[in-house]
């Protein structure tokens, strides 16, 4: 019996746990013990899916966790790995609908073989209500972030959960180590907030550092792919279509005139494995049915 099936999108890993194998209580404590990667299997988060659903049509349910042991509201590059792994075990379908609490995301199966993968993201929104921003009003976009006596000029966006893109001339892993855990916990950002350093080539590339904050330093992100792009495109620096560069790889990024954002990237299966009994106790799994 497999308890679990390890995926990675471009160095951003995950840990998928699917409940009908194996009762998992997704805790704080019982999350943080599964990613951490000296006492367990390590990830930056974990997939609980497929989730048992009422409704008709090719729709999985699927929970998103981060490394912190914080539920996570959507994930591009979890939920590209997800569909992978639902394809391969439960659906024949290449196109079906993967649901977490941000709402649907159409996807489809490009390329199995080469675990290709697109994600119709949905429109995001630059409404500070919606990401939220405390003390801003209307749109997000270029406005001053006040950090330790510095004035940074940054672009907030939501799409599923909320992102802060920073523009600069040249990025850094040790800048977003330096930057992103101070904009991510913000006072302004009540829910916290995912953070892009962004650096645009040309109008139809972009590179990016990212800090998430649930993960911390993370080799690449979907869902701040996204954002970044969109930013990028709300401040007229890029075109419809946008290759996001970052330290694990590239993702395409398709932008519609109503806004609407769609993913394309790869995924792979790394790992699939048993729990030892001791470690087993640790999580206080059981199995399915038991």
């Amino acid at each position: 019996m497999t308890d679990f099936v390890k995926y990675h999108a471009l160095g951003n890993d995950y840990i998928v746990v699917d409940p009908n194998h194996v009762q998992f209580l997704p805790t704080a404590e019982s999350v943080r013990l599964l990613c951490d990667r000296h006492f367990g299997i390590g990830g930056d988060g974990v997939l609980l899916g497929p989730l048992s659903r009422a409704g008709p049509g090719p729709r999985v349910d699927l929970r998103i966790f981060n490394s912190d042991g914080s539920e996570c509201e959507k994930s591009g590059n979890g939920i590209r790995m997800f569909a992978l792994y639902v394809a391969e075990h439960y659906l024949d379908d290449q196109e079906f609908t993967v649901h977490t609490s941000a709402g649907d995301s159409r996807v489809e199966i490009c390329d199995a073989a080469r675990g290709v993968v697109r994600v119709e993201m949905g429109v995001p929104s630059f409404d500070a209500a919606d990401v939220p921003v405390r003390g801003l009003s209307g749109p997000a976009i270029a406005w001053p972030l006040m950090l330790e006596g510095r004035s940074l000029t940054v672009t907030s966006v939501n799409v599923g959960n909320p992102h802060t893109v920073v523009p600069l001339e040249e990025i850094s892993a040790a800048l977003a180590h330096e930057l992103g855990p101070k904009i991510a916990r913000h006072p302004r950002f009540p829910d916290g907030s995912n953070v892009q350093l962004l650096r645009v080539i040309d109008r139809a590339t972009i590179q990016l550092e990212i800090w998430e904050r649930g993960a911390g330093y993370t080799l690449a992100s979907g869902s701040s792919s996204c954002a970044a792009a969109s930013a990028a495109r709300a401040l007229d620096l890029v075109d419809d279509r946008v290759r996001v560069l970052m330290p694990g790889g590239e993702l395409e990024i398709a932008l519609a005139g109503d806004g609407a954002v769609t993913m394309t990237g790869a995924a792979e299966q790394v790992a699939t494995g048993e729990f030892s009994p001791g470690f087993r106790r640790r999580l206080g799994l059981l199995q399915a049915g038991a």
